[in-house]
């Protein structure tokens, strides 16, 4: 499955709105997989997100290659680390932690990661990822030791994604983390829909159909969801 960047962006020309649905792999078995995939082929998704902050786990392969074998959609791998990656997937969104200070998520891991993606096929999608508070600590502020930014500084966070553009992202993900209490705010996200030119993925905190209807309508070109789809596989019906 080849270019999903160009996909992405002819999506976002045609004003087309993507929704990815994210799978975390400590909490999804391999022998699980069936009827999940049954949910997520009736489901609107255009994409599967696949990581996790902390997974240390040894079946992401196995695990890619079934959902490869029950759902045609881009699988896209969204990882805490270099240990997270896989030949296994159709691309990679190649982070870089925008919304933070620590070297080891602004390049460290980055370098790391090159002798192993160098091994795959993998689509690199650079994206600069930006973390804002939530409410409540998440799994990326502790893991990656550094602090999210206030949910109140809504010109600074469209500065920093500008920023992002210029340096040569070429997504910026808004991310509240993994089961926030707050979404990003729709006046963020149509703050630094307005201020960049690339796409533009919102995810964390998104719990019914209604708030990803509003980000889409804020401005975001591709939502994710993962603990809401997660605690209920029915969430589309």
């Amino acid at each position: 499955m080849k270019n999903i960047y160009q996909d992405i962006q002819t999506a976002k020309s045609n004003q087309q709105k993507l929704l990815a649905i994210l799978l975390d792999p400590d909490k999804v078995s391999v022998t699980a997989i069936g009827k999940l995939a049954e949910k997520i082929n009736q489901s609107p998704a255009s994409h599967i997100f696949v990581g996790g902050s902390s997974f240390e786990g040894n079946h992401l392969n196995e695990l890619l290659k079934v959902l490869k074998s029950q759902i045609n959609l881009p699988i896209v791998l969204f990882p805490g680390n270099p240990s997270q990656i896989s030949p296994e997937a159709h691309g990679i969104l190649f982070l870089q932690l925008l919304s933070g200070r620590n070297p080891e998520y602004l390049i460290e891991h980055q370098v790391n990661a090159v002798p192993v993606l160098e091994k795959t096929h993998l689509e690199i999608l650079s994206t600069g990822y930006i973390l804002i508070e939530s409410g409540h600590e998440t799994a990326v502020e502790r893991v990656s030791q550094t602090k999210p930014i206030n949910r109140d500084q809504i010109d600074y966070v469209a500065q920093t994604a500008k920023a992002g553009e210029f340096i040569g992202n070429k997504l910026i993900y808004l991310e509240a983390g993994s089961g926030a209490q707050q979404a990003v705010s729709l006046a963020m996200i149509a703050a630094v829909a307005q201020r960049i030119s690339i796409p533009l993925i919102v995810g964390g905190g998104i719990r019914s159909r209604e708030a990803i209807n509003s980000a889409f309508d804020a401005g975001a070109d591709l939502v994710v969801i993962g603990t809401a789809f997660e605690n209920d596989p029915t969430f589309f019906d």
